[in-house]
């Protein structure tokens, strides 16, 4: 199989299809004469051209019409069964118009006259162009592909969300009841239990749910629940072969960024290296909050001393090349045999709009290293323990409770009930309005914003109307935040996300009773007394 190179350093590689050395000759005398940089296999017979489409890895094939016991139909044949976009130009003495115009129609790309050979390396240029075009356009093609199938995914996850939350609730509520039976051990455990699989049936909805609608809002983000969040999606990716461990360094530290995006950042980092693992080893994430300096940053990084959080992605895989660490944020360069080349610039993308770096340590046979490094501008405390700091516990107040689906308006008015309040439930706005004008205004109410027929915005109208300036609560769910200029005027509102966590509904009641009785008593007359 004749080899040969017309420069030290080839650009392409052509598979050469010509039983006659002399024609071979001049069809690479003309590719000489133009400059193109080129390594050539010449082959005459099926079974040399199948090995070299397989060895040689051609980047255009120039073959010849007619062939002993071969011919150029069967060699574009065999090609286009493998790849519909490499090149395949025809080279041929014999080749009539008829016969161009088929083999075009049969998928070659262009054809050649031998005695004509003055064209030949403008339509390898130009075919080699279009190729690559074509190639670019498929990646595009398919990138869209698959970013519409994820928008369909968010679309079928919005829509079971509400049904999953609705099931949900009262395993999170009840649970809460068990748990309050503190004479109990029995019933206190089994209201641990309840609540704890709820939690992590609501954990994984979310995750999901977030990682699907990819949300893009700034918010607090708490570093224990995002580790908890990609455990609980990594949990059916890691293969036995792979021991992965997670280190945080302070699962209370909360800091401001996207939940959605650190998680699909980490997420990718994790499996990019499972794949790089497929004979196992070790998969460990740490965190750490460092205070860096200027003279930490590179050249082409904005220098920003201060506190920081880094969060770093660790395997014992192969490593990689100084060659591959070069390209590794070029978009659509990879090195798997299957994907886009898009996880990592997207990874960067997402640390850079956090006003952070991301820096990587990786070398043959040692292992490779991401570390994310996230400003920490503002640090919070945690909501649990602000909730410590009130009393929970009512005072007969009289609080109406409106929710349409029955078995989470029950546990509610009863979770009301045991902490001291009067609850009374209402399966829609019109009940509630009916309740009203029976017994009068209540001093809270308690209202859902999905409700079907009497919309919470209506209802909360009409309670306007009724002359109800007292506090509402209104429970939502967190992936559709409620347009608050959508909403009458009232004074004291407050939104209290769905699934309802007990503890954090307990403490909202309070403080919109206390917000609206203090109101109360300052628009009183100095020593007065309500009518």
């Amino acid at each position: 199989m004749p080899h040969r190179q017309s420069h030290s350093i080839p650009a392409i590689h052509i598979l050469q299809v010509e039983d006659s050395p002399f024609d071979a000759e001049l069809i690479q005398a003309a590719l000489d004469e133009d400059g193109i940089e080129y390594t050539v296999t010449l082959v005459d017979s099926e079974s040399g051209y199948v090995a070299a489409l397989q060895e040689f890895k051609p980047d255009i094939v120039l073959s010849d019409l007619s062939l002993p016991g071969f011919s150029g139909e069967r060699a574009l044949q065999l090609l286009r069964q493998q790849d519909e976009d490499l090149p395949f130009i025809f080279v041929s003495a014999t080749l009539g118009e008829e016969a161009a115009i088929e083999a075009l129609r049969n998928g070659a790309t262009d054809y050649i006259l031998k005695e004509k050979p003055a064209r030949l390396a403008t339509a390898v240029r130009r075919a080699l162009s279009e190729a690559s075009a074509r190639r670019a356009n498929r990646r595009a093609e398919a990138e869209l592909i698959r970013a519409q199938r994820f928008e369909s995914l968010a679309m079928l996850a919005g829509g079971l969300s509400h049904d999953l939350r609705n099931l949900l609730q009262p395993l999170l509520l009840a649970g809460d009841s068990l748990q309050d039976y503190q004479d109990d051990p029995r019933l206190a455990r089994l209201g641990k239990l309840v609540r704890d699989c709820g939690k992590r049936g609501l954990d994984m909805v979310h995750s999901m749910l977030s990682f699907a609608r990819g949300a893009r809002r700034a918010e607090q983000v708490r570093l224990g629940a995002l580790l908890k969040a990609l455990d609980l999606l990594m949990q059916g990716s890691v293969p036995r072969s792979v021991a992965l461990e997670l280190a945080i360094d302070d699962p209370e530290l909360s800091f401001e960024g996207n939940h959605t995006e650190l998680q699909q950042c980490l997420l990718n980092l994790c499996l990019n290296a499972i794949q790089a693992m497929p004979d196992g080893g070790s998969l460990r994430i740490e965190t750490a909050k460092l205070q860096l300096s200027e003279d930490f940053f590179l050249a082409d990084e904005e220098a920003r001393s201060g506190h920081y959080l880094r969060m770093s992605v660790i395997d014992n895989g192969p490593g990689m090349s100084p060659q591959v660490l070069e390209r590794l944020f070029e978009p659509f360069f990879t090195t798997k045999d299957a994907g886009t080349g898009l996880g990592l610039v997207s990874c960067q993308r997402i640390v850079n709009g956090h006003g952070g770096i991301m820096r990587v340590d990786s070398a043959p046979g040692k292992g490779t290293r991401f570390d994310l490094y996230i400003p920490l501008l503002e640090l919070i405390a945690d909501a649990e323990q602000l909730l410590d700091q009130d009393d929970l516990e009512g005072s007969a107040e009289k609080v109406l409770v409106t929710v349409e689906e029955a078995a989470q308006l029950s546990l509610l008015v009863d979770t009301l009930d045991a902490y001291g309040y009067q609850a009374h439930a209402s399966q829609s706005g019109t009940a509630a309005l009916q309740w009203i004008e029976a017994f009068g205004l209540p001093d809270l109410v308690v209202l859902d914003a999905d409700m079907n027929l009497f919309t919470g915005v209506r209802t909360m109208a009409a309670l306007l109307d009724y002359g109800y300036s007292g506090g509402v609560v209104l429970l939502a769910r967190p992936d559709a935040p409620q347009d608050m200029s959508e909403l009458p005027p009232v004074k004291f509102i407050y939104v209290v996300d769905k699934p309802v966590d007990s503890r954090l509904l307990l403490g909202t009641v309070r403080r919109a009773l206390k917000a609206a009785g203090t109101e109360t008593i300052a628009m009183l007359p100095a020593g007065g007394s309500p009518d």
